[in-house]
């Protein structure tokens, strides 16, 4: 699939982007370093041009969404993919179990436990993606030597062994692992991966780390990727979250270093500018080939992880932020996204992924037991959600 071209703005000029004013939630807690994601320092940080101010997270507040809970007490939840009968997989990062959620009674059922993967600060078992119509579980975590994609036959009670698909992911740091997994319409799956604590890996075209990848569902590099490789674009410094929308555009969250969080448009062969540039470069890189982030929030506001569409909208899951935000989706190709709008501001504590589900809602994990939230007796929660 070749996804348009709908934004061609360097990061000098006419960025499409909201930005979000300081305003960080003392009820949500704060990270011990800058962006509740890592120490690393990164390039030279700007507001991209033209931004718009929204003021804090609490100013933009709009309609309330009803939320009811569907499972409590699970350790670290982080991939999350929905059945056909509406019961839900979910991996734990920290014990490597991926557990079968009742989403009628809440009950938990342990299907499978991954061998081989190595837990601790960001590192474990992370992203899950499941094929339409195949009897599959495609898993993505960090092993003693690479971060890999494994795929798991799925017999609708428990997952096989897993059989590699895409090795070969640096790993090591503990932090800056990505992980998340998009399977496309189109077949393809979509992988996204961080730094691994070397920013410079993000710009290096032979590096898996700080990137977004297309592969078939065999691992392969898709048909039209741009160098032939696995490497759909570059210049990211931690993908946590993947999106497709209805017109086929895909859209990326990063984390940011010490200033701005990024929700980017990804083309073919683009490279979004870390560790040169956070949120946008300004006039000091006119001549670089970056692409302007569609919105920007200060880390203290976001720290994004699951990204998902619903309802006409980017929905993210932030972290430190303890925020689910809306983002309204651009009305035509080259417009800007709208103004994002705050929901459960700080009510559930750290968000990780969001994703809709077969009854029309939206689903949503917490993540206080990740080492940095402040958990409660009966995190973490899998919360339904609808308007």
């Amino acid at each position: 699939m070749s996804l348009p071209r709908s934004r061609t703005t360097r990061r000098t000029g006419g960025a499409v982007a909201a930005v979000l004013a300081l305003g960080l939630l003392a009820a949500c807690g704060d990270d011990s370093i800058t962006s509740g994601d890592d120490p690393d320092t990164g390039g030279r940080a700007n507001a991209p041009s033209g931004a718009v101010a929204t003021g804090t997270p609490e100013d933009v507040a709009t309609d309330e969404l009803a939320v009811d809970e569907v499972a409590s007490g699970i350790t670290s939840p982080w991939g999350v993919v929905e059945l056909d009968d509406g019961d839900l997989l979910v991996a734990e990062r920290d014990t490597a179990e991926i557990l079968r959620v009742d989403r009628g009674t809440g009950e938990q059922t342990t299907v499978t436990t991954v061998p081989g993967v190595v837990t601790g600060s960001e590192s474990g078992l992370l992203g899950l993606a499941m094929p339409p119509g195949q009897d599959r579980l495609l898993a993505y975590y960090t092993g003693e030597q690479d971060a890999r994609v494994v795929s798991m036959d799925w017999d609708g009670d428990r997952l096989g062994e897993p059989e590699p698909v895409l090795t070969g992911i640096p790993t090591g740091a503990g932090y800056h692992q990505g992980g998340r997994l998009l399977v496309g319409p189109d077949e393809l799956l979509y992988v996204g991966t961080g730094d691994n604590g070397d920013p410079a890996s993000a710009q290096d075209p032979d590096s898996l780390s700080g990137k977004v990848l297309r592969v078939t569902l065999d691992g392969e590099p898709a048909p039209g990727n741009p160098g032939g490789t696995a490497v759909y674009s570059s210049g990211h410094r931690n993908v946590q979250g993947l999106a497709l929308d209805d017109e086929g555009r895909l859209w990326e969250a990063e984390f940011g270093d010490a200033a701005w969080d990024e929700i980017n448009l990804v083309e073919a062969g683009g490279n979004y500018g870390w560790p040169e540039v956070e949120g946008s470069g300004g006039e000091d890189v006119a001549d670089e080939d970056y692409l302007d982030p569609a919105a920007v929030w200060r880390t203290g506001d976001a720290s994004p992880s699951g990204l998902t569409v619903w309802d006409g909208s980017l929905w993210l899951a932030s972290l430190r932020g303890a925020i689910l935000w809306e983002v309204p989706l651009p009305a035509a190709a080259g417009e800007p996204v709208g103004q994002p709008v705050s929901h459960v501001a700080g009510e559930y504590g750290r968000l990780r992924t969001v994703l809709p589900a077969a009854d029309g809602g939206l689903l949503l994990t917490t993540s206080n037991t990740d080492g940095r939230g402040d958990p409660a007796g009966d995190d973490d929660k899998v919360l339904a959600l609808t308007r």
